[in-house]
């Protein structure tokens, strides 16, 4: 038929059409059933369905290539676009490059700092000449406070604490959390609270004196304490087992560590020693931060008061006034007002000078144990003149910072013993066992007797 309706030529191209286009849809129908059989087939199957679930899976891959895109877009950007040297600085993750300084600037609220009359002779606050009352009084108004914990156990804060900046060299924070670690061990097994201070509450009374305005507030603040312990962010805890004798200054207002001939004799200026001292919270203790503070103030009055000390003090070299100085040139000079209330401890190291003790501890290992204080196992080493957080000490920086390794490993591995560890040398950051696990685990007990002290027992 087709013959006769067009020429043979056009014919045989219609023949061809047609065979191509069952080709096709044989194809799209082909392309379909995998489609169905790869995407879904919709909700119902129904062609439309099918069409909507399409499009739905088509526009969520394009969603998902979208950030990816972006991403690339930006890393080239980054690549091609120089870099700015201010945003750089900002953004910069590497703690190693940072300023450190640009987040340390003190804040300006416009308020102007309280500036003292310089023709006033300096104070700590206002007089207070009924502390006594007022305490007893709070004490008799708040019985779930008292300040014996135990018969013959006072209340005791520890008072330590640092710059309230950076140390001057990269190692010294690293030292002073090991120093504040130290402490809290100690204070946790002796039943003893403590307090870290950062803040310079007077900034007249800095470096040396600054512990003075805080030990006034705290006792102050805390009239349940009965003892406050100052000690220095340089001195180490080297016995944890020696538990203070308090019964023996119950006559006793302040314990330092040193010796009275030297002290009211001699009026050596290193006849005592102030970085680790016990002070009793009581109006004597105030009156004696009264008189001990006017020498405290950075300028003219610490410089003249510190000419005086060396005029006056056994081998002091000359220098500003220091609060250790001024304590012995009190004391000497004041010996009636004041001699009765101080005990200086000699019998053992409330303070121990590093340089005679951390060489020998090998030695005490051998020969001794926890719970002496004194030359034999020392209750409290002090790194005095290594000055940790400083950019110069008075002493080699390797050797300081050795021997206080030594000195933290000794205390640590007293602590460390009672959960079956140690040091693997004084030296060492590294532990090792000491024994083996036990399926009784109350049974063991530790060398020392730590875990469960007497002197933590609570009476019920």
């Amino acid at each position: 038929m087709l013959g006769r309706l067009l020429s043979p030529r056009r014919a045989r191209q219609f023949q061809r059409l047609m065979r191509n286009g069952k080709l096709t849809l044989l194809c799209l129908f082909l392309t379909v059933i995998m489609l169905r059989g790869n995407i879904g087939a919709g909700k119902f199957g129904t062609p439309e369905k099918d069409l909507d679930e399409i499009r739905e899976t088509f526009s969520y891959i394009r969603r998902r290539a979208e950030p990816r895109r972006v991403l690339e877009e930006a890393s080239i950007a980054a690549q091609v676009q120089p870099k700015s040297t201010e945003s750089t600085r900002i953004g910069s993750k590497n703690y190693a490059e940072f300023d450190i300084t640009k987040i340390l600037k003190d804040e300006d609220d416009g308020v102007e700092e309280f500036k003292r009359d310089p023709s006033q002779p300096y104070t700590l606050g206002p007089k207070i000449s009924n502390w006594d009352e007022q305490r007893g009084e709070w004490l008799k108004k708040n019985p779930n406070f008292p300040n014996f914990i135990a018969e013959k156990k006072p209340r005791v804060l520890l008072v330590t604490g640092s710059s309230p900046k950076p140390c001057e060299n990269p190692v010294g924070d690293h030292y002073l959390l090991k120093s504040i670690k130290n402490k809290i061990d100690y204070c946790r097994l002796h039943g003893i609270e403590i307090f870290y201070n950062m803040a310079l509450l007077d900034a007249e009374m800095a470096g040396f004196w600054a512990k003075l305005p805080l030990i006034r507030k705290l006792l102050l603040s805390h009239p349940e304490v009965e003892f406050l312990w100052w000690m220095d962010s340089d001195a180490m805890f080297t016995d944890m087992a020696f538990e203070v004798p308090w019964e023996r200054y119950k006559d006793h207002n302040f314990v330092m560590h040193g010796w009275n001939e030297m002290v009211y004799d001699q009026k050596n200026w290193i006849g005592l020693n102030t970085g680790s001292f016990l002070l009793r919270n009581c109006q004597w203790s105030l009156d004696i931060l009264d008189t001990w503070a006017p020498m405290g103030p950075k300028g003219k009055t610490r410089e003249e008061a510190g000419a005086l000390l060396t005029r006056e003090l056994k081998d002091r070299p000359v220098f500003e006034a220091d609060d250790q100085s001024a304590m012995v040139y009190i004391l000497a000079t004041q010996k009636e007002k004041w001699g009765d209330k101080v005990y200086l401890e000699s019998a053992y190291y409330l303070h121990g000078y590093w340089g005679i003790l951390v060489d020998r501890y090998e030695e005490m290992l051998e020969n001794y144990h926890p719970g002496l204080g004194d030359h034999r196992w020392p209750l409290v080493t002090h790194f005095v003149g290594c000055k940790p957080c400083g950019k110069f000490g008075d002493y080699p920086v390797e050797r300081c910072l050795k021997q206080m390794d030594r000195a933290f490993n000794f205390g640590d591995n007293q602590i460390l013993q009672m959960y079956g560890f140690t040091h693997n040398s004084l030296g060492s950051r590294r532990v090792k066992r000491t024994r083996n696990e036990t399926d009784n685990p109350l049974e063991v007990r530790d060398e020392f007797g730590l875990l469960h002290p007497a002197f933590k027992a609570v009476k019920v």
